[in-house]
């Protein structure tokens, strides 16, 4: 019996092909829907808050926007980017033609309890790695040290813990999730597909230092192996978010710390040693837990459709305008019950026909052993008895069909007479 064939298992990286409808086209249209789609949404949200601030009263800066104040400001700047979730997972599923949790991991969702581990194996990790960076020496001024208090400080918290995943998802969503899958529909190598995702997350925060610059790229490569290597955007999402919560955490506990406009592109070479090594160390325990816990780190691709001119395993080969010219339908395991074998141009060379439970309509029937034990062969015209010349009726004892008398020799054209 012919076995079916096995489906490919994808990895991370190649499940923009695991769409049944899979065009090389799709990734790259996909991608210039996702831009254009982001940039619309940002539109519209800028456009409500500033028809929402007008409304409000707020005052207006120089170029007529309104000025909402440390924390809402950078609530609306962590929003704009969270916009980009809906668009990218819409874009997966009406352009890309598969399920949108595709991009969050191979299962097609995000695994909560995998994500819940990789947080609780961030936090610690991360909080040494930035409590190492408050022994750095500091070049700052007595305004960027003041404490805030807590009541301002328990309200921008509120607001980043609510925000903050929301915003690092997002990232991890568009970089390491679509731009690596669209690499890798055309690349098979993982590393080959996490290369550009990395340099674009990088060139993404700016032009600072090249320190910084480089601090980005190691993080992008890191987020993006762990991604590959587990399968899915949690391990990756869990670093974005808890690493942005220190970050902004530490800004929101000082005046004005939220209003500054540095980012990780601007930090200098003590701060991206210990922010590395704390990037280093998380992806080492992560990979700790993946020898301890069994993920799923690849789906399988559908089955390819089957060829018009090939047959199913299993079933009747067909050729699909009819039977394939000089072929007889054969099948696969042997006659069809029931059925007897006809050449397509009627009857095989050197064959007579053969109708498995008597005689064909308006054809000679033929015994394959010769004359059927019993039976003289009938003619198709009229449907009488026809002896063949020289032959013995293949039933000696039978009597002639309209007499009483057996026949004991065809070679005599009258009759015998039975002698006592």
């Amino acid at each position: 019996m012919t076995q079916p064939p096995l489906a490919e298992q994808l990895p991370y990286h190649r499940l923009a092909r695991i769409a049944p409808r899979y065009q090389w086209w799709r990734p790259l249209l996909g991608t210039l829907v996702v831009a254009v789609g982001y940039v619309l949404a940002v539109l519209v949200l800028m456009l409500c808050s500033l028809v929402l601030g007008l409304a409000l009263g707020y005052s207006q800066d120089a170029d007529g926007w309104p000025e909402f104040g440390p924390v809402p400001g950078t609530a609306l700047d962590l929003l704009s980017i969270a916009v980009g979730i809906p668009v990218l997972l819409l874009t997966v599923r009406w352009i890309g033609r598969r399920p949108a949790g595709t991009v969050s991991s191979v299962t097609g969702r995000l695994r909560g309890r995998w994500l819940g581990l990789c947080v609780l194996t961030a936090v610690p990790v991360l909080a040494l790695s930035m409590g190492a960076m408050f022994l750095l020496p500091s070049d700052g001024g007595d305004a960027e040290s003041q404490w805030v208090g807590w009541p301002a400080f328990g309200r921008a918290l509120a607001m980043l813990v609510v925000l903050v995943p929301l915003q690092a998802a997002a990232e991890e969503y568009v970089f390491r999730g679509w731009l690596t899958q669209t690499a890798g529909a055309f690349l098979r190598s993982p590393w080959a597909a996490l290369v550009p995702q990395a340099v674009l997350f990088a060139a993404a925060h700016g032009w600072g230092t090249p320190w910084g610059f480089a601090d980005l790229l190691v993080f992008g490569m890191c987020a993006g192996w762990l991604t590959w290597r587990t399968g899915g955007l949690e391990a990756s999402i869990a670093l974005h978010a808890v690493n942005n919560l220190f970050a902004f955490g530490v800004s929101a506990a000082v005046v004005d710390g939220l209003a500054s406009d540095e980012t990780a592109a601007d930090a200098g070479w003590q701060t991206v040693v210990l922010d590395v090594a704390g990037i280093l160390l998380y992806t080492a325990a992560v990979t700790w837990w993946l020898r301890r816990r069994r993920l799923e780190r690849t789906a399988p691709a559908p089955l390819p459709p089957v060829h018009p001119y090939g047959s199913v395993p299993g079933q009747w080969p067909v050729h699909p305008y009819g039977v394939l010219p000089g072929h007889a339908p054969v099948h696969p395991y042997g006659v069809l019950p029931g059925h007897a074998p006809v050449h397509p141009y009627g009857s095989a060379p050197g064959q007579s026909p053969a109708h498995p439970y008597g005689a064909v309509p308006g054809q000679w029937p033929v015994h394959p052993y010769g004359a059927v034990p019993g039976q003289w062969p009938v003619h198709p015209a009229t449907g009488a008895p026809v002896p063949p010349p020289g032959g013995a009726h293949p039933g000696a004892a039978a009597p002639w069909p309209g007499t009483g008398r057996p026949a004991e020799s065809a070679d005599s054209g009258e009759d015998t007479p039975r002698t006592g």
